[in-house]
């Protein structure tokens, strides 16, 4: 072998594959991310390959892998959604197959996406999710696979970090919403409910409705008392104020009673009266003398351009983890703590759902400007 054949050998020797993929849902900066860890790594001397619509590229045959370069990525900044996709169903460990008479069962296709990394050489697994998805890479890195993890969740709610990337665009389009229903609410005296996400936690709707100056919250961790809303409701009224806003988070519910959630599994779903502020809605009928109307978000709190906030912690996010996966530090999810962008262990974006403290700063807030949360 010539000196400059072992000199070419030694230098593609150095060069190293990352992977990047998205599981779960979109969120707005998620661009911003790809964007940002793509340029980083590739300045680094790292090849970047990512697989499209989330685990989905690396589980179904044909597989859908892309190599992702500069170029590839360039202009992709403010844009919503996701250009590499995402999916909140490729679950490796709990992959859903229909066999030939037409059941459905759930298959373990770990390994086939271990084998199939290893073909195509890659020597990290990065993944863009939540809580599901950080599991995911939890049991990946178990089973030796190095994994470095980039919290994705517009509801907020990974232990992990101070805040994710998605969270201030969301908030600010439930603001909006708020703003634009006041002024309709008042001109025809109604009670509007406007039900906003966040699954379990309450952020999205404790934040938006301080943000848009909702007269009644209610968030999944305070359970609330139907007298004390209905209460809220008959105090503006003798004021003369005869419209109140009311702002829902998804997973609340009231004393005594259960979570009423759309099933998400349908699309069809989102056309039907079964979520949460449909619940408040029945539960106040005949007990206040107001005309009642609903507007459920939905996946507008997803959509869009992303806040400057958001494209610039998705950048930080994206940038931060392109490093640890140059200096091999895997193991290890990307985090905002305080002000500072670092890393935590892998366990710590499991450990727990972060959800509003009931007796916490925010709710305080609340309290003290009047509105009604439910309970004292």
């Amino acid at each position: 072998m010539t000196d400059d054949n072992l000199a070419r050998e030694q230098e593609e020797e150095k060069v190293r594959r990352v992977l990047i993929l998205a599981g779960g849902g979109d969120a707005p900066g998620l661009n911003a991310v790809l964007h940002a860890f793509v340029k980083t790594a590739t300045d680094l001397d790292l090849q970047v390959y990512g697989s499209e619509d989330g685990f989905a590229g690396l589980i179904e045959d044909p597989g859908s892998v892309v190599r992702l370069t500069p170029s590839k990525v360039r202009g992709i900044l403010p844009k919503g959604g996701s250009v590499l996709g995402c999916s909140d169903h490729a679950d490796p460990f709990a992959y859903q197959v229909t066999d030939s008479d037409g059941a459905e069962r759930t298959v373990d296709v770990s390994e086939r996406v271990k084998a199939k990394l290893d073909e195509l050489e890659i020597d990290i697994l990065v993944l863009v999710g939540g809580g599901r998805t950080m599991d995911i890479g939890m049991r990946f890195a178990k089973l030796g696979v190095p994994v470095v993890g980039i919290p994705k969740a517009i509801a907020n709610d990974l232990a992990a970090t101070d805040l994710t990337f998605g969270l201030d665009s969301a908030v600010s389009t439930a603001t909006d919403a708020i703003d634009a229903l006041h002024s309709t609410d008042e001109a025809h005296e109604r009670v509007m409910i406007l039900e906003v996400m966040g699954h379990d936690a309450g952020w999205i709707a404790l934040m938006s409705g301080i943000a848009g100056g909702a007269d009644v919250i209610l968030i999944p961790e305070i359970l609330y008392d139907l007298d004390r809303v209905v209460g809220k409701i008959a105090t503006r009224s003798s004021a003369a104020r005869r419209f109140s806003v009311i702002v829902v988070g998804e997973g609340s519910k009231p004393l005594g009673g259960t979570v009423s959630r759309i099933n998400e599994a349908h699309e069809s779903a989102s056309q039907r009266h079964d979520g949460p502020a449909f619940q408040l809605a029945r539960l106040l009928e005949g007990r206040i003398d107001h005309e009642i109307r609903v507007t459920v978000l939905g996946h507008l709190q997803r959509a869009g351009s992303p806040s400057s906030f958001d494209r610039i912690l998705g950048t930080r996010f994206g940038v931060y983890a392109a490093e640890l996966c140059y200096h091999d530090n895997t193991g290890q999810v990307v985090a905002l703590r305080g002000q500072e962008v670092l890393s935590v262990p892998l366990e710590a974006a499991v450990a727990n759902l972060k959800r509003v403290p009931p007796d916490g700063e925010l709710v305080g807030v609340a309290r003290a400007l009047g509105i009604e949360l439910g309970q004292e």
